[in-house]
């Protein structure tokens, strides 16, 4: 995590077909993900089913759908959902998350820090969320808007990074008149997350090397003092 550098997703052809790289959530070889190289644990539909509220969008509900990759999930995504979650009296939110690969492709380094498992249980547990696409597509397409009934499409402050071929990926929805922006009021982001720790970790090895090189001063003055005795 605290390399974050573009080469760690490089032995990867990002044309390569999601399903191929995504059976039982994306597991690679020797049970890592290929995408995060992270240890991946068994995923069941019983544990899902655990976290997930198990409700159907009934009648008169508003289906909104929200997307993105939901990576390390903190405050700033709760506030988000919970802003989405305040638009209408009766919110059915679904949310969905994008492969490993496709995280990677558009915030690339060593993005996402948490694999497809991960993020979709954390999503999952959020008391505003009443179901999660895994393998969203990154374009909001009119098939998924249609098969799902969504009623609104929400998205956060953050920058709308543009689909492969350049297109906008909330061009369907925006062309339905059924797009908002939405502002949390927060501007924690999984990036200044991932500043932080850098930056903890960087001013812990300096006072250790600091402190390392005073000790070592004083067993040197020492070693000098018993020489002369």
């Amino acid at each position: 995590m605290l390399l974050m550098t573009k080469a760690h997703h490089s032995n990867i052809d990002e044309d390569l077909d999601y399903r191929k790289h995504t059976d039982n959530f994306g597991k690679g070889p020797k049970g890592h993900s290929p995408w995060t190289g992270v240890s991946q644990f068994l995923q069941t539909s019983q544990k899902i089913i655990q976290f997930a509220s198990g409700k159907e969008p009934q009648p008169g509900d508003t289906i909104i759908y929200v997307a993105g990759a939901f990576d390390l999930f903190h405050i700033g995504h709760v506030d988000f959902l919970e802003k989405v979650h305040q638009l209408s009296e009766r919110p059915y939110i679904i949310a969905g998350l994008h492969f490993d690969q496709e995280v990677n492709r558009y915030k690339g380094k060593n993005y996402p820090i948490m694999n497809i498992h991960e993020r979709t249980l954390s999503v999952l547990a959020c008391r505003y969320v009443s179901e999660v696409v895994i393998g969203a597509p990154y374009a909001v397409t009119a098939d998924l808007l249609d098969h799902f009934r969504v009623t609104l499409v929400c998205h956060g402050m953050t920058e709308v990074v543009s689909d492969k071929d350049g297109s906008d990926p909330y061009e369907e929805p925006k062309r339905r008149g059924i797009f908002q922006l939405v502002d949390s009021g927060s501007n924690l982001t999984t990036d200044l997350i991932v500043q932080r720790i850098i930056k903890n970790r960087l001013e812990f090895e300096a006072r250790n090397q600091k402190k390392e090189a005073k000790e070592l001063a004083v067993l040197e003055a020492m070693k000098k003092l018993e020489e002369k005795h």
